[in-house]
């Protein structure tokens, strides 16, 4: 999954500030709480990294095997200066039964201010995949980038050979629009990544559908 950081300075030279609405700081679901990274979230974020990186390494450019807890600062200081300045908005992705560990990262960020789309990038800790923990995460900012921002349009961008990252896409309804050709360079290789949407009225019929089957 593309990350924020990657593909950030690209709205930011386009668009200037963000949207005209300002996310929550903090989302909870039945599981899960999002809550906005502060200076003490250092620490296990940059755990939750190193036990990741092996796997993380593949997919994300910042994901480098010499990736050290200055590395963290410095993210955790950008997404600070980020939401102050309204560019993009990160999350620490934490279970309410043991919020003291980070479980991964979740970022939306505008593509398109005139077009009203917004792009998601996330990740989860290797030794928390396969719990649906990534697909509950993206479902719940869904609902804040749609109900309380107002986009028309999510969008996905995942590295072809990204097989979980898919599966998430699919799980929540989004559309395979292709593939964007030697997307970004990650360890000194030019990767395709495929793009996936999701408009507003889409997810609102899906979400009905899941109440309705409840």
């Amino acid at each position: 999954m593309l990350s924020r950081v990657e593909s950030n300075h690209r709205a930011q030279s386009e668009h200037g500030r963000y949207a005209d609405r300002v996310p929550r700081p903090e989302l909870d679901s039945e599981r899960l709480i999002l809550q906005r990274f502060t200076r003490r979230d250092a620490a296990t974020l940059d755990e939750g990294i190193r036990v990741s990186l092996p796997d993380l390494n593949q997919w994300l450019p910042w994901a480098r095997l010499d990736y050290t807890s200055a590395d963290t600062t410095a993210f955790i200081r950008e997404s600070l200066q980020a939401w102050k300045e309204e560019r993009a908005w990160d999350y620490s992705i934490r279970l309410k039964d043991d919020p003291r560990r980070h479980l991964g990262n979740i970022s939306f960020w505008t593509v398109s201010k005139l077009g009203k789309i917004a792009e998601i990038g996330y990740w989860v800790r290797s030794d928390e995949t396969s719990r649906g923990i990534c697909t509950e995460a993206v479902e719940l900012l869904l609902d804040e980038t749609f109900n309380s921002m107002g986009y028309h349009k999510v969008v996905l961008r995942i590295a072809v050979g990204n097989h979980a990252s898919d599966r998430v896409a699919e799980k929540l309804g989004f559309t395979r629009e292709g593939v964007l050709r030697e997307e970004l360079l990650i360890r000194g290789n030019w990767v395709d990544h495929t793009l996936w949407s999701l408009l507003d009225r889409e997810y609102r019929a899906a979400r009905r559908s899941r109440v309705a089957r409840k």
